[in-house]
């Protein structure tokens, strides 16, 4: 095997690999040996000795290095899957979910939560992003997103869901939250991205700030409807001067600057 082929097999792949080689190289050994010996069972020993070694021989010397090679093409094969289904789902500048991608695990989780289901949707929106791109370039616009992606994911727990849903905009869904703790998450992605100034070409640090919409959710609901009030708490948060989060809770909107 080819060191670049070694490098990408971890231990549990090549425990794998070896155990299927083994254990197929192994079978055919018992299948030729059970063979050989009821057809030349009838024979003088030296016959049957000579169809013996035959049978363990040749099974090792072809059966050992096929199972090998097509263990190996499998494993290849699954781990390309993996990553053309990564690919797929995941948006290939900030690594978060993509929207149908989003979508889906969000829509998963609802129906695998039932009544039971807590939590809230954050809707996430870069401001004044088209300045960025306007004034110093596409390239540093990636950079803001990027930025803007990598605060999210460290502000929130490993199970919450992140997606990119638009151009500048992420959502978020935080499960097993109340309301005024899926606020405070929303503060927390605030204040972080707002303390997180990027560097332009020209050496000066520009600042970034975001605006969040938050639709806290008790009981079954869909994507939609989450989405439908978090991005109504969005434009508020907007409308209300940018950098700051807007919510709706017990029905009411609660505006927190």
């Amino acid at each position: 095997m080819p060191p670049s082929a070694r490098s990408r097999i971890s231990r549990r792949g090549a425990s794998m690999l070896a155990r299927w080689t083994i254990c197929g190289t192994l079978g055919c050994l018992a299948i030729s040996l059970t063979y050989n010996w009821i057809a030349f069972r009838n024979f003088d020993d030296d016959a049957l000795r000579q169809g013996l070694i035959s049978a363990a021989v040749l099974p090792i010397i072809l059966a050992g290095p096929l199972f090998f090679y097509l263990t190996l093409k499998m494993r290849e094969l699954a781990s390309a899957n993996h990553q053309l289904a990564e690919l797929a789902s995941t948006d290939h500048l900030t690594k978060c979910l993509n929207r149908r991608a989003l979508v889906a695990h969000v829509e998963k989780a609802m129906q695998h939560s039932g009544d039971a289901a807590q939590g809230a949707l954050l809707m996430i929106d870069a401001d004044h992003f088209k300045q960025i791109n306007d004034t110093y370039g596409h390239d540093r616009g990636d950079v803001a997103l990027v930025r803007i992606a990598t605060v999210i994911r460290q502000c929130v727990r490993q199970g919450d869901l992140v997606g990119r849903v638009g151009g500048e905009e992420f959502a978020v869904m935080v499960r097993g939250v109340t309301a005024a703790e899926a606020v405070g998450i929303a503060h927390r992605i605030r204040r972080a991205v707002e303390n997180m100034p990027i560097e332009m070409p020209c050496g000066t640090m520009h600042r970034l700030t975001i605006s969040i919409g938050c639709a806290p959710f008790v009981g079954k609901t869909t994507f939609r409807a989450m989405f439908s009030t978090a991005d109504h708490m969005l434009y508020e948060a907007k409308a209300a001067g940018r950098n700051r989060v807007a919510a709706r809770m017990e029905s009411e909107m609660k505006k927190a600057g």
